[in-house]
Order: C-alpha cells, then structure tokens, then sequence
C-alpha cells in the first residue's frame, strides 16, 4: 500500500492507496509545528483509524510546498516508515516537461496536479486548484508544462478584507441568496463568491481563445465543489487530484529496492 502526503499552506492532505484505489483519506492544518515524532504517531493513528496498520506500507510519496515541514516527513519516510520514497521535485522525470523559466519555482503540487491531469485528460489542458491560492496550471497536447496563473483563493481573499478593515466581518464562503447584498456579510459572500465565479471563468475564457477550442478545463481543491454549478467552463471537479499525481510519480520514479 502506498501513503501519499500533499503539504500545502493550509492543510496536510493524507491517501492511502491500495494499487490504484484510493482506500482512506485524511486532511488536517498545516499551521501547526510538529516533530518527526508527532508526525510518526499521527500517521499511525490515522491508519489504524482505518483498520490499517504502517507496517502494510510499501511505498511514500511526498508533495510540500512548506519548505519547514519538508524534512519533517522526509525523516520519517527515511527512520519510521522505511520504504521506499518519492519527494516531488522540479527534478524528477514525471513525464511532463517544465518549460518554465525556472522549474524548481513550480510547487510540487502543481507538478502533481499536471500529471494526473494530463494522464487522464491528454492536452491542452487547463487545471483550475482552488485552494490557498486559485492556481491555473498549463498543460500542451505534448505533455509539455507550459505555465499557469496565480490568484488570490477566496479564502484568503476573505481574510484580508477582515484584517484590513475593521469594521467588514469574517464571512462563510457560501453563495449569497442574491447577487445584490442586503447586509453586509451578503455583501461581501457576494463579492468573493460571484467575483471569484467571473474571475475564473474569464481567465479561463481567455487560455481557451490562446490555446484553441480543443482546450479542457477541470478543477480540483476545496472549494472546487462548491463552485462548479456556477462555472460553465469547467468540465468536471476532481477532488483527489493532487493525490492521484502522487500515485503515478510514485510508480514511475520510486527507486527500486
């Protein structure tokens, strides 16, 4: 069986994959320091809430955007776990080339989101992340990483406006019953979430029109569920993206023991 761990600003996103079915899922925060020992008692507690045990783990497969907690898990891939491991980088022959100016700036779950895509899409394909930050990540017809977009995620949107204004509430990012607001959480759950609708959806009209009509679009993250009734230009939500990535580099670049 193979643990697969996707560290990103916000949460911690663990798998557990039984060939290529994914058997168990957890997330929890990634604001929260903890040692390699915290980080091994945790991973056994989450299996074993499952009906698994670390001792059926074959494999690992690492993907962390926070520098701080990389070496963390690494370490307890290496001492705990001791199977083989993968730590996506820039580095790694996925079977996607980076065409970025600089391949080691792509997160590693934008490499992840890149090879599950394209392994079940083809290109040109466009995949919409929803998370910290709402990321469009580019893939050409020949496997070939061409760039992304960067953007605010409403979540963070959200808490900007909270602390930069003192008076403008902390609100749920739900859609309001109405585009125009009558109270000022409406307001603003209106701003964020038919603001961030437009958004995508224009930006996304945009990479269609550069990249041609033959273009797919499919989105992932958290709020990617919430989302997708309102944006027509998204295909289909695929929650476990990411995770999946992880599975396919796992199987094309472990090393053999």
């Amino acid at each position: 069986m193979l643990l697969v761990v996707d560290i990103g600003n916000t949460n911690i996103t663990f798998g557990l994959y039984e060939q290529e079915q994914l058997r168990a899922q957890w997330r929890l925060s990634s604001g929260v320091a903890r040692t390699d020992d915290e980080i091994w008692i945790l991973i056994k507690m989450l299996l074993e809430s499952e009906g698994f045990a670390a001792s059926q783990l074959d494999g690992f497969a690492l993907s962390s955007v926070v520098p701080n907690l990389t070496p963390v898990f690494e370490r307890v891939g290496t001492n705990r776990l001791k199977v083989p491991m993968v730590n996506v980088t820039a580095d790694l022959d996925t079977g996607i080339k980076i065409l970025y100016e600089n391949p080691h700036h792509v997160g590693a779950d934008r490499i992840c989101n890149a090879v599950a895509g394209f392994a079940q899409y083809g290109g040109p394909l466009v995949v919409v992340d929803f998370g910290t930050a709402t990321t469009y990540d580019v893939i050409s017809a020949n496997a070939e990483y061409l760039g992304g977009i960067i953007a605010p995620g409403p979540e963070t949107t959200a808490e900007i406006l909270h602390r930069a204004a003192a008076k403008l509430p902390k609100v749920a990012l739900h859609f309001p019953p109405e585009l125009i607001g009558r109270t000022t959480e409406t307001s603003i759950q209106s701003g964020l979430m038919f603001g961030g609708v437009e958004m995508v959806e224009g930006l996304n009209r945009r990479l269609q029109e550069q990249l041609g009509p033959a273009t797919r679009i499919i989105a992932t993250g958290g709020l990617a569920t919430i989302l997708i009734s309102y944006l027509k230009t998204v295909e289909r939500v695929e929650p476990f993206l990411t995770l999946d990535g992880l599975r396919l580099i796992f199987a094309r670049c472990a090393p053999k023991l």
